[in-house]
């Protein structure tokens, strides 16, 4: 069973700050993590959105995966796969040189993880997996206190390369630590994950 728990961290705003342009050339497509607060979420989405807008060397949007992100809502991972390959799909089309970043921060990270393929995670029911044909226009995958990885999966080969997983030491929900504050902090990983995806865009 995956276990996957709330990270509580400072909120920020960032909503102001994306990009007008609905065909910027990268979107930054964000699961939260369980119950976190924030537009993207406040441990990981809107601290790394923030630092994506400095690193990045095209312009971006944002998007926040609209899904329950509870663990009393059985549907809440198979609904957050829904919403983030809709969004893939329905930007792809309207915007046919746009590339994405996909970011997941705990349950977000196995919403991710959902959408990319993975095997034990698809195996749950009602998960909706991005067709092939878009494999090419993810740029960067970057996760977060991912509990896939506590279990020992990883995304399929073909996203391999250019995914990151952050684990900070003593979490219990990526590495079987017994620190649960630990899940909670990840700002030491913002620069690292912002700039792995700059140079892959």
């Amino acid at each position: 069973m995956l276990l996957l728990v709330v990270g509580v961290g400072a909120t920020t705003s960032l909503g102001t700050q994306a990009s007008a342009d609905a065909c910027a050339a990268v979107d930054v497509v964000v699961a939260r993590g369980t119950g976190e607060p924030g537009w993207l979420g406040s441990v990981v989405g809107d601290p790394l959105y923030g630092t994506l807008l400095q690193a990045l060397p095209v312009d971006s949007t944002a998007y926040a995966v609209n899904y329950p992100a509870d663990l009393l809502v059985p549907s809440s991972v198979s609904d957050g796969t829904r919403d983030m390959t809709g969004h893939i799909m329905a930007q792809a089309a309207m915007c046919p040189d746009q590339r994405f970043i996909l970011v997941g921060y705990s349950q977000g990270a196995v919403v991710t993880h959902g959408v990319l393929g993975t095997g034990i995670v698809t195996a749950l029911p009602g998960m909706y997996v991005l067709p092939y044909e878009l494999e090419s226009r993810i740029a960067a995958v970057l996760l977060f206190g991912d509990p896939v990885r506590l279990v020992g999966w990883n995304v399929p080969g073909l996203y391999a390369w250019r995914t990151a997983n952050y684990c900070t030491g003593g979490d219990p929900v990526c590495g079987g630590g017994f620190d649960p504050a630990a899940h909670g902090n990840y700002g030491w990983a913002m620069w690292l994950a912002a700039n792995f995806a700059a140079v892959r865009v």
